[in-house]
């Protein structure tokens, strides 16, 4: 099954509310996206807020949405976030990258890193960047999708008391 992509959709309230729910979800689920469960959407629509931000009209920031073809539901989205900085205009950080828990599985994470890596060539960037805490995995997911580990700072991100995790930087060289 293929997703329907759309990028640079108008995100409206509807679609707003669409991506925080699936964050939430996401989150709950035990999803290494930017919190830890328990969550409640006015936790994380603090945090999506700042994202929208930078997706508005007239700013950098490009918004990429996934859905499931059969119901239209909303399956994943990640941002590529513009670094603001002349010397860095030739690649895009990818923020908040993730799959809804029901759709987990069925190989919608790899399509959907697979579209961000085909708009990427189509814009003529030379790579793409993302963050990851470590200890879900997730180095190996983004390594089947051609990234390559570069940096990782030990202990930088605390998940909990005694729970300290890896905040790890992957690239996707596009040259």
């Amino acid at each position: 099954m293929t997703l329907i992509f759309t990028l640079d959709p108008t995100p409206d309230l509807g679609l707003r509310e669409e991506i925080v729910r699936l964050w939430t979800d996401a989150s709950n689920a035990g999803g290494a996206v930017g919190f830890v469960s328990p969550v409640t959407v006015d936790d994380v629509r603090a945090a999506a807020e700042k994202l929208f931000a930078g997706v508005e009209p007239g700013c950098p920031d490009r918004l990429l949405v996934a859905r499931e073809p059969e119901t239209g539901r909303l399956a994943g989205f990640l941002f590529f976030e513009d670094m603001r900085f002349a010397l860095m205009d030739h690649w895009r950080m990818l923020k908040a990258v993730m799959v809804h828990p029901d759709f987990q599985g069925r190989g919608f994470g790899i399509e959907l890193m697979g579209e961000a890596e085909r708009i990427a060539r189509a814009w003529g960037l030379s790579a793409l960047r993302l963050t990851l805490r470590g200890g879900h995995g997730l180095e190996k997911f983004y390594g089947r999708c051609g990234y390559t580990e570069v940096g990782r700072v030990p202990g930088a991100i605390r998940v909990a008391s005694g729970d300290d995790r890896d905040d790890v930087t992957m690239w996707l060289d596009l040259r």
